[in-house]
C-alpha cells in the first residue's frame, strides 16, 4: 500500500472528525511558538537597557514580561498536548473498534487462517504507532515548526549573517533522520511479528498449563519463553538504538554550529557589526531552536513507524467476507424445519481433496438425525455448512425448500442453535453465559432451561449460585458442567433447528439420555442433528447416517443398521465389545 493512500485513509477515516480539536491544538502551538520567540527576543532589550545603558526604567517590566512569556508557553504547551492526547485516545479507540468489528464479522474460514497472536499485536503494538502518527506527530509538526520559524525570525532580526550559518544545521539533521527512518520501518515490522509470536505463545501457555505439568515440561517452556523474549528484546533494542543514534549526531552538529557561530561572532564584533546584546539574544534563540530541530529530525522515524503499522492495519480493517447476503436475499420462513443437501461438494483448501463430494441428504423436522463416522468423514463439515459458516463449492442446501444462499444470513442463523464439541463459555457469571442466547430472558426462563439440561444439580452447590463467575472459558467447571451450560444456552434460544456436535461427550450415559429426552420434549417440530462418536448415545435416534470419506454409506434405525452388518455394525461391535447381541436390547 502506497504511503499517499495510507495518509489519505487515515485522515478521512480517523483524523477528519477531530479536525476542530486539531485546529485548536494548532492555535495553542502558535502561542507556544510566539512565547518562545519572545523569550529569546527579550534578552536583547534586557541586556542593552539594564546592563549596557544602565536604564532602570525597565527593571520591573522586562522581568515581568519574561515571566509572562514563560507562563504563556507552559499553559499553551499543556493545552496543546492535552487536546492532542484526547484526539489520540479517540483515534486509538476507533482503530481498535474497527479491528474488533472486523474480527467479529469475519467469515469462519478467515478466522481459521488468522494468527491470533499477530492480531492481538496489531491491535496493541501497531495501533499505538498509528496513534502516535495522528496525534503526537501532528502536534510536533505544528508546535516545533512554528517555534523554529519564530526563533529563526528572531535570529535574522539580530544578525542575518549568523542566521544563515545556523540554517545549515537543519538540512543536515533532516538528512540523517531520513536515512535512519528507512531502517526503523524495517525493524518495526520485524518487532511486530515477534510480538505476535510471543502473544500466541502466552495464550497457549495459559490454555495448556495442565499438559505442561503432567509431562513435566516446565524447563522446556521456560527455554521457549526465553527464546521468544530474547527475539523481541533484540528487535525492540534495535528500534531504540536507531532512535538514540540521533543523539550523538545532533550533539555533534550543535557543538560544531555553536563553535562556528562564536568564532564568526567574534569577527563581527571586532568589526563593529554585532553588539553583545544582539549576540546573547541570537545565542538564546539558537539554543532554544535545538529542541524543535531535534524533534523535527526524529519526526521522520515516527512517520515511518506509523506508515508501516498502517500498511498492516488497514488491510485487516478492509477484509472482505466471502459469505455475505446476496443482492436479493430474503428472510427465512421456517414451517417444517426440513433440511436438504442437493449435490453438495465442499473442500477447505483447493489443493486438498473434497471433504464432501456431491452429497445428497435430508433431515426431517420433528426428528432427531444422528451422523456417525470416523474423524474426517465430513460430519462436522455438514454441521458448519447449515448455518453458512462456510460456502459450498457446488450444489445447494435448502431449508423448507428455500436455498440458504438466497436467505439473509442473520435470519438463517436466528433459526439455528448449536453446541460444538469445543465448549465455548465466557469469563462471566453462569446466568450471563446462559442468557447469551437470549439477552432479555427472564430468571424463570433461565431456571427452566437449567433444569432441562440438569445444570441445577451443580449450580445449587456453588457459593453464588447463578451469579458465580466461572473464569476464562469456564475453567472452574468440569467438562460435563460446561457441556450442560452450553446445552441450556442452546435450549433457551428456542430455535427450530438445533445442531449438536459431540455436545454430550463428557456426560455419563444416564445424564446424556435424560437430556436428549428433554431436548426432544422441549422442541416439538424441531429438527435435531447430532454428531456422536459414542454410538450408545444415539441408538434411539429417528435416523442414523453412517459416513465414510464425505459420503453417506448407510442410513436407517439402530437395529436395522446393526442387523445389516455393515460399517455401522462394525463400529458398534468395537465400542460395545459385544459380538453376539447386536440388537436394541443390548
Amino acid at each position: 500500500m502506497e504511503n499517499s493512500i495510507i495518509y489519505k485513509r487515515l485522515y478521512n477515516d480517523y483524523s477528519k472528525k477531530h479536525l476542530d480539536k486539531i485546529i485548536l491544538s494548532a492555535f495553542f502551538s502558535i502561542l507556544v511558538a510566539g512565547s518562545t520567540s519572545a523569550i529569546a527576543w527579550l534578552l536583547d532589550p534586557a541586556i542593552k537597557k539594564l546592563f549596557i545603558e544602565k536604564d532602570q526604567t525597565l527593571i520591573i517590566y522586562i522581568p515581568l514580561m519574561i515571566i509572562l512569556a514563560f507562563t504563556t508557553k507552559g499553559l499553551s504547551l499543556y493545552y496543546a498536548k492535552a487536546t492532542m492526547i484526547g484526539v489520540g485516545e479517540a483515534i486509538k479507540k476507533k482503530l481498535q473498534f474497527d479491528m474488533v468489528n472486523t474480527l467479529v464479522g469475519a467469515d469462519t474460514q478467515i478466522i481459521d487462517k488468522k494468527h491470533s497472536g499477530k492480531f492481538i499485536s496489531n491491535l496493541t503494538y501497531d495501533v499505538t504507532h498509528i496513534t502516535n502518527l495522528l496525534s503526537s506527530a501532528i502536534l510536533t509538526l505544528f508546535k516545533d515548526s512554528l517555534t523554529l520559524i519564530g526563533l529563526l525570525f528572531v535570529m535574522f532580526l539580530q544578525n542575518w549573517k549568523l542566521a544563515l550559518i545556523s540554517i545549515i544545521m537543519i538540512p543536515l539533521a533532516s538528512f540523517s533522520a531520513k536515512t535512519l527512518g528507512k531502517r526503523i520501518s524495517k525493524v518495526t515490522t520485524e518487532a511486530q511479528q515477534k510480538s505476535g509470536f510471543l502473544t500466541t505463545y502466552l495464550v497457549e501457555l495459559f490454555k495448556n498449563h495442565k499438559l505442561i505439568k503432567i509431562f513435566q515440561k516446565e524447563e522446556y517452556e521456560k527455554k521457549r519463553a526465553e527464546n521468544y523474549l530474547s527475539q523481541l528484546k533484540e528487535k525492540n533494542q534495535k528500534i531504540q538504538t536507531v532512535f538514540v543514534r540521533m543523539s550523538p549526531i545532533m550533539e555533534t552538529l550543535t557543538g560544531v554550529m555553536i563553535a562556528v557561530l562564536i568564532f564568526y561572532s567574534g569577527i563581527l564584533m571586532s568589526r563593529g557589526e554585532l553588539d553583545i546584546n544582539n549576540f546573547f539574544s541570537f545565542l538564546a534563540a539558537m539554543m532554544l531552536a535545538y529542541q524543535p530541530v531535534r524533534s523535527l529530525s526524529t519526526l521522520n522515524m515516527v512517520l515511518n513507524q506509523g506508515l508501516s503499522a498502517g500498511s498492516r492495519i488497514l488491510p485487516i480493517i478492509d477484509q472482505k467476507n466471502n459469505i455475505a447476503d446476496s443482492s436479493h436475499a430474503k428472510p427465512i420462513q421456517v414451517k417444517n424445519s426440513n433440511i436438504k443437501f442437493q449435490n453438495v461438494s465442499f473442500y477447505y483448501e483447493k489443493d486438498e481433496g473434497p471433504t464432501l463430494d456431491k452429497i445428497n441428504l435430508e433431515f426431517e423436522g420433528g426428528k432427531m438425525t444422528s451422523l456417525v463416522g470416523h474423524s474426517g468423514s465430513g460430519k462436522s463439515t455438514i454441521m458448519n455448512l447449515i448455518p453458512r459458516f462456510y460456502n459450498v463449492q457446488s450444489g445447494e442446501i435448502f431449508i423448507d425448500d428455500q436455498s440458504i444462499n438466497k436467505l439473509t444470513i442473520r435470519s438463517l442463523r436466528e433459526q439455528i442453535s448449536m453446541v460444538s464439541q469445543e465448549t465455548t463459555l465466557f469469563d462471566d457469571t453462569i446466568k450471563n453465559n446462559i442468557k447469551y442466547a437470549k439477552e432479555n430472558a427472564t430468571d424463570d426462563e433461565i431456571y427452566h432451561v437449567a433444569k432441562l439440561s440438569f445444570c441445577e444439580e451443580f449450580i445449587s452447590n456453588l457459593p453464588n449460585k447463578y451469579e458465580t463467575l466461572i473464569g476464562e472459558n469456564g475453567v472452574r467447571l468440569s467438562g460435563g458442567e460446561k457441556q450442560r451450560l452450553s446445552i441450556a444456552r442452546a435450549i433457551l434460544k428456542k430455535s427450530p433447528i438445533i445442531l449438536l456436535d459431540e455436545a454430550t461427550s463428557s456426560l455419563d450415559a444416564e445424564t446424556e439420555r435424560r437430556i436428549q429426552e428433554n431436548l426432544i420434549a422441549s422442541g416439538s417440530g424441531r429438527a435435531t442433528i447430532a454428531v456422536a462418536h459414542r454410538l450408545s448415545t444415539i441408538r434411539n435416534a429417528d435416523e442414523i447416517l453412517s459416513m465414510v470419506d464425505g459420503a453417506v454409506v448407510e442410513r436407517g434405525l439402530h437395529d436395522d443398521l446393526v442387523a445389516a452388518n455393515g460399517v455401522y455394525a462394525s463400529q458398534w461391535t468395537i465400542q460395545t465389545g459385544d459380538m453376539a447381541g447386536l440388537t436394541s436390547e443390548d
